[in-house]
């Protein structure tokens, strides 16, 4: 029966099922429905918020129980990543191939130079605003300017393959060796020297600079940013990107150069439920990085140091002294890190992190610099300019050992630091050894899948270094300096 009052609003009321009867011939269940529907003339009488509203306060009809926003629970949702049915490409690779490339970061980048290297074209998607990179970070605040490096520190080199490639970026400039006095703090100022002769490795103009010129002599490699990869398919032999519903194009492989819930989520209903596997066994920490800038240098006989002993930090790096040595006044512009268990601690959405929380963090961190250093609460000159930034997937605490990961059924791999540890070396390795195996299958037609699948079954082991990550030639003294006494 349907019952009108006017012309505007409808309501619809719950559905009345009369008993339902068994269709023997067909086994259909035949369910004669009566629906009321009643509609409501919008009037100053129905739009009076003095007046009660009956329906006001009260749950709306639901026959079944609600779902989460992701359409099912968080364990329904890892079994159907696992569970899902393995893609399996059969269409012959095209002549002239082209690899799509999901990160911009250390591993992405090298990767997609080490392809072109082989001939083979790719296009890097990456969701940097102010430029590639990753973790290669350099923030620049304008006017004085402002330079922070928040986040690769530094990097060392320990494999030749990466030795020949940072020999390149020495003859261009692009690196230069960072001499500095670097090693350990322990809590009230108690300094160790690193005495290691192996070089440290910093960029001339930040890290973020190295990264952006890594593809600058490229003519094979198309760059995509900003662009957040929000979901993969494959038809007819090929991979098809999307960035919300907005086609990125289509490709005869696929590289994920990124991890974290992005990369898992992207991976849940990829057709490659090896690599999701293998994805979801990483681990990976949360750092927070603390960006001050001081009006006068502060009186610290080190440009970096490795913080032991203090909950709140890990790691503090003059960037003025790192990057400009010539620079002998004028603000200094320091970077501090937590440990990976204050970040833990204190992590949140870190695309939106709370004005409390921030605050919070910046007087946790600050005192505990002060701790490290030995020197009263508060005493600590005051900084002109904070900033706070949570790395909510910063660094890997497991690794499988491998240099890449790659599915010949589902024409996909996997590179990046984790794989090798944790370290720019490590994830440039990645890249090399993942571009170099991709060409290898690609040039061969796609024949024998089995023989190219690699890293899809490997166990994890744990990662140990520092909370900032690993530097295999950095040691330090076995002897103590006297205590720090001087910072104002």
């Amino acid at each position: 029966m349907i019952s009108c009052i006017g012309s505007s609003s409808l309501i619809l009321q719950p559905i009345k099922f009369h008993k339902p009867f068994l269709n023997p011939s067909n086994f259909f269940i035949k369910t004669p429905i009566t629906r009321t529907l009643i509609c409501r003339a919008e009037s100053s009488e129905t739009n009076n918020p003095n007046k009660r509203n009956p329906l006001k306060g009260k749950e709306p009809y639901r026959k079944y129980p609600r779902r989460s926003k992701y359409g099912t629970s968080r364990r329904s949702i890892l079994k159907k990543t696992l569970n899902q049915e393995q893609l399996n490409f059969t269409t012959p690779i095209s002549d002239d191939p082209v690899v799509a490339i999901i990160g911009g970061g250390m591993s992405g980048l090298i990767c997609a130079l080490n392809l072109e290297k082989r001939g083979i074209k790719s296009t890097v998607f990456d969701t940097g605003v102010h430029g590639l990179g990753g973790r290669m970070g350099t923030r620049i605040i304008d006017p004085q300017p402002l330079v922070f490096e928040h986040a690769a520190q530094f990097f060392t080199v320990s494999d030749s393959r990466f030795a020949e490639l940072v020999d390149r970026w020495l003859d261009k400039g692009l690196v230069r060796q960072w001499d500095g006095t670097i090693g350990e703090l322990e809590v009230g100022g108690q300094f160790t020297p690193s005495t290691s002769s192996a070089p440290r490795y910093v960029g001339v103009k930040g890290m973020r600079a190295l990264a952006d010129s890594i593809l600058s002599q490229t003519s094979m490699v198309n760059v995509v940013r900003p662009c957040w990869i929000s979901k993969i398919e494959a038809f007819n032999g090929r991979w098809y990107l999307s960035e919300n519903g907005k086609p990125q194009g289509q490709f005869d492989a696929i590289v994920i150069a990124h991890n974290g819930k992005c990369a898992n989520r992207l991976l849940g209903t990829s057709g490659l439920p090896m690599i999701a596997k293998q994805m979801k066994a990483l681990n990976l920490s949360a750092v927070w990085a603390l960006l001050a800038a001081f009006e006068d240098p502060l009186p610290i006989p080190f440009e970096g140091a490795f913080v032991k002993g203090v909950d709140s930090l890990s790691w503090m790096g003059n960037n003025t002294n790192k990057l400009f040595p010539s620079q002998s006044s004028g603000p200094q512009c320091w970077t501090f890190f937590s440990t990976a268990d204050f970040g833990k601690r204190n992590k949140v959405p870190q695309e939106n992190i709370p004005n409390a929380t921030a605050e919070r963090v910046k007087e946790a961190m600050i005192e505990g610099v002060e701790t490290a250093l030995g020197v009263p609460k508060g005493s600590l000159q005051k900084p002109f300019y904070t900033r706070v930034q949570l790395w909510g997937a910063a660094l890997p605490t497991n690794t499988p050992g491998i240099p890449c990961i790659f599915d010949a059924q589902g024409r996909a791999g996997i590179c990046g630091d984790w794989l090798l540890g944790s370290s720019l070396e490590a994830a440039a390795l990645s890249g090399m050894g993942l571009a170099n195996h991709i060409a290898d299958y690609l040039q061969s037609g796609g024949s024998s899948p089995d023989e190219f699948s690699v890293g899809l079954h490997q166990e994890f082991q744990p990662i140990e270094g520092y909370d900032i990550g690993q530097f295999p030639s950095v040691e330090t003294k076995e002897q103590v300096t006297e205590p720090l006494a001087c910072v104002k």
